[in-house]
């Protein structure tokens, strides 16, 4: 190790849709909502991560809140700067005289294109990175599930997030098959909100939403232990007054169908472009669930009544990107795959 090592920090960013997580000395240090809050006349952050999403739907004329990130990729270029270096400031450091060089390693959907793969790069220099690697999220999931993926092997992972269902075959080092779809936990959001609006005349915001995805959200309409109904608070487009509606899981599974039937067609479409032996492997091994999508009442058995094959949810799937960057971070020498 030489002397500037010392000088060097190395962090690792799962830089989401929904949340970004960053991985540094080995422990995720900072977990939050990718969001920021800006005065619009000043043009400054006055909040970001939980504190700003604390804001959403909330703020008057002159603050409005922004996600920086949408469908896996930076759509804005100057918020999601500020947020990175923001959560880069949340890290927990000892003082010193001099500031580190930054080294990170950050995760990038597999469908990005060379625009968008620069648009990571820029950000994370402007926030402070002297080096930068990208890591596609399936390969990173793969990793952060315990998988070999330098093996010749066939695994199939599918990472479900806020913006990107990211499915993807793995075999030596390397994605052979991959299918990369912007239908995820976002659009399951936007499909409760457009069904309280049609079928019960109500108008609720992104948080609610969210948070009736989380409490009675179903891929299935028939579960062994379904979750009880659930009050949603909205304002009744009508009369404008604020108005109580309880929904099942039932209803919600019927709202989100149409996407998750999507997700399906990507996953099929996936398994019958991936080479005959790795489709061996497959059939062996199973599918691989991981991220927020994947904890979606009934998914697994859905995908799994589907392709006729095993279906594992991943342990922690909220954070299994982020523990495979954080580990290929780790051994960069060790993966050809990583990019510059």
């Amino acid at each position: 190790m030489g002397f500037f090592d010392f000088m060097t920090e190395e962090i690792a960013i799962d830089l989401g849709t929904a949340n970004t997580l960053i991985i540094h000395k080995d422990k995720i240090v900072v977990d939050e909502p990718s969001i920021v809050a800006r005065d619009i006349q000043t043009n400054e952050i006055v909040a970001i991560g939980t504190k700003a999403q604390q804001m959403q739907g909330k703020t008057h004329k002159n603050i409005e809140t922004i996600r920086p990130l949408k469908d896996g990729v930076i759509a804005d270029f100057q918020s999601s700067e500020q947020m990175i270096r923001g959560f880069i400031k949340m890290i927990p450091r000892k003082r010193s005289l001099f500031s580190p060089s930054l080294k990170m390693v950050i995760c990038i959907p597999s469908g990005v294109t060379e625009v968008e793969k620069r648009a990571v790069i820029d950000s994370a220099e402007h926030a402070g990175a002297k080096e930068v690697f990208l890591i596609h999220e399936p390969m990173a999931a793969a990793i952060g599930i315990g998988i070999d993926v330098l093996e010749p092997n066939g695994n199939m992972v599918i990472d479900i997030g806020g913006g990107t269902t990211e499915i993807a075959v793995i075999s030596l080092g390397g994605i052979v098959t991959e299918k990369s779809i912007r239908i995820a936990g976002d659009e399951f959001t936007d499909n409760i909100k457009n069904y309280m609006k049609t079928r019960h005349n109500i108008a609720i915001g992104d948080t609610t939403a969210e948070r009736v995805k989380i409490n009675v959200g179903s891929a299935l309409t028939e579960l062994d232990e379904p979750p009880a109904n659930y009050p949603v608070h909205g304002r009744d487009l009508m009369t404008g007054i604020p108005k109580e509606i309880v929904v099942t899981y039932k209803e919600i599974a019927a709202a989100m169908n149409n996407s998750i039937e999507q997700i399906e067609e990507a996953i099929m479409s996936a398994l019958f472009k991936t080479p005959p032996e790795l489709s061996a492997d497959i059939y062996n091994t199973g599918l691989y669930l991981t991220g927020g999508g994947s904890m979606l009442r009934g998914l697994d058995k859905r995908i799994s009544l589907k392709t006729k094959l095993p279906v594992y949810v991943a342990e922690d799937p909220l954070r299994a990107v982020a523990r495979g960057t954080g580990i290929a971070l780790k051994n960069i020498e060790k993966f050809p795959f990583l990019l510059k």
